[in-house]
């Protein structure tokens, strides 16, 4: 063989790793969805966030994946699967709650981690600041006390004559141990007295509807809890079926509860869908400043309070960004 046939045949070998190197495809980016509930909890707000996938041009399947998992409220199960979707290595782990943020970053401390919303993350020490979140999570918080305190003030504005009220609150969700004492503050300056109740898990509501009538309650006010708002309807039932006015998020009114107040959680999953698209182009999550909604609710619903005795002041139901009738 000539030598300059053979060093044209030495360069086509070598060009032959290139060329192949050039034809395969992109790598789909992975997210790892971490769920404190069930899919069916979620279920609005979960469509929401591939909606915001969808219009920042991610097809899930084509050009997007997702791994998820699902504690199905048993909170003490989201560290295995925080664990297993950080074994996956995912690009992004996408999660909500106070429980299963924490979870997550106590899996990594290098894998992004966005939170589609959380209670007062500076307060349960999952970031350092909002402007500034440092580590590797970002995404969406609002201040629980704060909330809980503006609902106790509704219910009052609502039912001038309560005095008791039942908390409904989960004591295995950091935030709410964090927020205790000043929502007890606001409760004492508008003369009510909190009676707290405990939900862990589902089977706890079996026995409370009897359990609230035993204690002369006068009303119901509930926390943003991930397995409380995944069960506002039966909660809504049960305080309804019982004549007792019940105040907790914008999804409790709609499923049947007196009034809900809060943040429209649908857009802050929709919102969370950003934050992951600025993640996979290249953006820390400690440069990204935690968002905190803007806009917060108001629902009664005067369907339940026809069937629980209440007439609910015409200067309430004018502040009502939806009324149910």
């Amino acid at each position: 063989m000539k030598r300059r046939d053979f060093i044209t045949l030495l360069g086509g070998a070598a060009a032959w790793p290139l060329a192949a190197r050039a034809q395969q495809p992109p790598k789909i980016p992975r997210i790892g969805f971490l769920g404190a509930t069930t899919a069916a909890g979620v279920e609005s707000r979960l469509k929401r966030f591939r909606a915001g996938l969808r219009d920042l041009g991610y097809i899930e399947g084509e050009n997007l994946l997702i791994d998820f998992r699902w504690a199905e409220g048993n909170y003490a199960r989201l560290a295995e699967f925080a664990a297993e979707l950080v074994g996956l290595k995912v690009d992004v782990l996408v999660t909500y709650g106070t429980p299963g943020t924490l979870a997550a970053q106590q899996a990594t401390t290098t894998m992004p981690i966005v939170m589609t919303v959380s209670g007062d993350a500076v307060a349960t020490g999952i970031v350092a600041s909002l402007a500034r979140p440092g580590g590797n999570v970002t995404g969406s918080s609002f201040f629980s006390p704060e909330l809980i305190a503006k609902r106790l003030e509704l219910l009052k504005d609502a039912v001038p004559s309560a005095r008791s009220v039942a908390f409904l609150f989960n004591p295995n969700n950091p935030v709410e141990a964090s927020g205790a004492q000043l929502t007890e503050l606001a409760a004492k300056s508008l003369g009510l007295d909190l009676q707290p109740f405990e939900v862990r898990n589902l089977s706890e509501f079996e026995r409370m509807g009897s359990t609230l009538v035993k204690s002369r309650i006068d009303a119901v006010a509930v926390t943003d809890d991930s397995i409380l708002l995944g069960n506002s309807r039966r909660i809504a039932e049960m305080a309804t079926s019982n004549r007792l006015p019940s105040i907790g998020s914008v999804d409790l009114a709609q499923a049947g509860g007196l009034i809900g107040y809060g943040p429209n959680l649908l857009e802050l999953w929709y919102r969370a869908a950003s934050f992951v698209d600025r993640i996979l182009k290249g953006a820390k999550p400690a440069d990204l400043p935690i968002e905190q909604p803007t806009k917060f609710e108001l629902v009664i619903n005067l369907k339940t309070a026809k069937a629980v005795g209440i007439t609910v002041p015409p200067t309430l139901l004018a502040r009502a960004d939806e009324v149910v009738e």
